[in-house]
């Protein structure tokens, strides 16, 4: 009775990394595509991160420095109730306020207060360097809070693009060799076909 030799191969793991005469300049060519896309993923994916948290912690210094607080005297009653549909800015209403510059230049504007400050209250407003009321500057906690935030959702991203290139690259490397194989067996297939016995005659 004849044994019939198992059918299963066993995987060799890193095979492209070893030497062995199956392997071809393209195999060892892919390896390195492999490892250097997941190098640049990892890597360049935390620098682009930092990169962008760095860049917003800045642009929020930036703003800090180009405006400053006032003290402004609420002129008249501020609403009780936010507008409807508003849920930004801490709910906030505009109101009128009056405050006088180191210049002695009195200015009156719309800010956004708090509902139901009485007239003649103190209110805090954020000024450009032209005069104008502005949105207050990102500070403190917030700030570092909305700068790593930034990080966090730029790594993965830029991760994902220097991902997709490798994966390109690699697949039209894929595509070539398979067209090699297809060009070497149409060579090497009728010579395989004589050597099984398919060329003899009866």
């Amino acid at each position: 009775m004849t044994r019939t030799p198992p059918m299963t191969v066993a995987r060799v793991r890193l095979w492209r990394w070893r030497a062995n005469p199956l392997r071809r300049h393209s195999d060892v060519v892919e390896a390195w595509i492999v490892l250097a896309t997941w190098v640049l993923v990892l890597v360049g994916g935390a620098l682009a991160g930092w990169a962008a948290a760095h860049t917003a912690d800045a642009t929020f210094s930036a703003r800090r420095a180009r405006v400053h607080a006032v003290s402004a005297v609420l002129t008249g009653d501020a609403a009780r109730t936010p507008p409807a549909g508003t849920g930004y800015d801490d709910a906030r209403v505009p109101a009128t306020v009056r405050w006088t510059d180191a210049h002695g230049t009195v200015h009156t504007q719309r800010a956004k207060v708090f509902p139901g400050t009485p007239p003649g209250a103190r209110v805090t407003v954020w000024t450009d360097r032209t005069g104008h009321v502005v949105s207050a500057p990102v500070t403190g906690a917030a700030a570092t809070v909305q700068a790593a935030l930034t990080g966090v959702l730029v790594a993965p991203s830029a991760g994902a693009a220097v991902w997709a290139v490798g994966w390109v690259v690699r697949t039209r490397l894929i595509r070539r060799r398979m067209a090699e194989w297809d060009e070497e067996w149409k060579q090497i297939g009728p010579r395989w076909g004589n050597l099984s016995g398919g060329g003899r005659g009866g």
